[in-house]
């Protein structure tokens, strides 16, 4: 039996790119640590600030959110009901136990009642990937409530492997613009609210064995609509090559905001969004609703869509075998 590094106790967790094995008490030592490193090195809060964290009812989230409250941060939590099936109804019944269990404040918006659609319809409706309906409409509902209800900042739960991931898409397609903008913190400005990641030196093994060691009840499996996303082959590659050099995604990660990336910001222009006549958000004119707004106008009151009908085939064939061809429907 593999022993705790700091101590000599039983290990419950091995750290390969730590090189080190770690009891409960001291894995949860190092994850506080990692934690506080993100937010005191890319300044994100303090503990005076009100802080909304964005919480999906996976581990990550819900894990940022035990961790913000462990460590005396001012946090209350945002629930988006996004209508994906039974995917949707369970995250959210574990959100709000999660919420309740703990006597924390949860916010919670539902897209269909408020906004008169959900993701899979916007989806098949708009012509949108899935994903790609379900960011817009999250990054909107986001800002909005996050600046209606007064808060400092919003947190989300975004690992260090997502954000290797994110960044191993960008580099293979050299997307300068999109490389310019992902950082830790995005500042409040043109509109935008303050967005913070305190989990990215931290990786999602890690934070499924924060949930486990800290009993957090949580979602296991994947978004269904997520099924064939690109971003999700960025992952397992990058699991590839970590298996085999341990720290790779750390070091590619960590060194592209350590090196290259304040060259880029260097070189990046700011452009002033307009005010979206509609709702008032950010938009790219003053006289053009946001794409937001423009979705709603598109898939509002339509019909819903099952989420299996708005997969491509290769997404289908695969959703069908991971969740059976009635889920969602």
């Amino acid at each position: 039996m593999s022993k705790c590094r700091s101590c000599g106790e039983a290990a419950v967790i091995d750290l390969p790119r730590h090189n080190a094995n770690f009891c409960a008490e001291h894995f949860q030592q190092l994850c506080r640590r990692q934690l506080s490193k993100a937010i005191t090195d890319f300044e994100m809060f303090t503990t005076d600030d009100r802080i909304l964290v964005a919480v999906s009812g996976g581990k990550d989230s819900l894990a940022l959110w035990d961790m913000l409250i462990d460590a005396g941060y001012q946090t209350d939590g945002l629930y988006v009901g996004l209508g994906i099936g039974d995917y949707s109804s369970d995250s959210g019944a574990i959100t709000r136990r999660f919420a309740e269990e703990r006597g924390l404040k949860l916010l919670e918006v539902d897209i269909r009642n408020e906004h008169g659609f959900d993701i899979p319809t916007a989806a098949g409706v708009s012509g949108r990937s899935p994903c790609s309906a379900c960011g817009l409409s999250k990054r909107h509902i986001f800002d909005e409530v996050t600046q209606r209800e007064g808060y400092d900042v919003l947190a989300t739960g975004h690992n260090l492997d997502d954000e290797a991931a994110v960044l191993f898409g960008n580099t293979l397609r050299w997307d300068v613009e999109y490389l310019r903008r992902q950082a830790p913190v995005l500042p409040a400005g043109n509109g935008f609210g303050k967005k913070v990641k305190p989990l990215v030196r931290l990786t999602e093994r890690e934070m499924a064995a924060w949930c486990v060691v800290r009993r957090i009840d949580y979602v296991v499996e994947e978004c269904p609509m997520a099924v064939g996303n690109k971003h999700l082959s960025y992952k397992d590659a990058l699991n590839a090559l970590d298996s085999t050099s341990p720290g790779t995604k750390a070091s590619f990660y960590l060194g592209f905001l350590d090196r290259i990336r304040p060259l880029l910001e260097d070189s990046a222009s700011i452009t002033a969004p307009g005010s979206c006549p509609r709702c008032g958000a950010p938009s790219a004119t003053s006289e053009e609703a946001c794409a937001f707004c423009r979705l709603i106008e598109t898939t509002s009151g339509h019909e819903p869509i099952p989420v299996r009908m708005v997969l491509n085939k290769k997404a289908r064939k695969l959703f069908d075998a991971q969740w059976g061809s009635q889920h969602g429907d």
